[in-house]
């Protein structure tokens, strides 16, 4: 199992975040998506984020992505949806006539924590502890 690490810590932090469109509309495309895959390059950098892998649905998108210790983020999570959701509309105007207002995203987002092995192996492993191993 491979761990990235800083100067004081040694980690494995995955995580897999999903943002809705508002009103589930289906706007999202490739074009967008690759707008999308940019963005967050560029703004994860500022939050120690790398970004793995990014796919889409017409209205939502799924993104797998590392974090270290000192990265934030709620704030990046909302930031990033700021940031992207004033843009998409000046870019891809099209999106106009689905959406109104200013908002693209909805309010509300998925952050799910991922890795190599189960909550129920760490359980075990956490169990098994002190015990001897004769």
């Amino acid at each position: 199992m491979k761990f990235d690490n800083n100067n004081h810590s040694v980690f494995k932090m995955y995580y897999h975040l999903i943002l809705v469109v508002k009103y589930r509309r289906r706007v999202l495309n490739e074009e967008i998506l690759d707008y999308l895959m940019d963005r967050f390059v560029f703004i994860g950098r500022n939050y120690n984020l790398h970004l793995e892998e990014m796919n889409h649905d017409e209205d939502h998108v799924h993104i797998l992505f590392r974090a270290e210790p000192n990265s934030e983020l709620s704030k990046f999570i909302n930031t990033y949806k700021s940031a992207t959701s004033r843009t998409i509309k000046q870019l891809f105007p099209y999106v106009n006539k689905k959406l109104w207002k200013s908002q693209f995203w909805s309010r509300s987002f998925c952050l799910i924590t991922t890795g190599d092995i189960t909550t129920e192996i760490i359980r075990a492993y956490l169990e098994n502890q002190g015990e001897n191993d004769e």
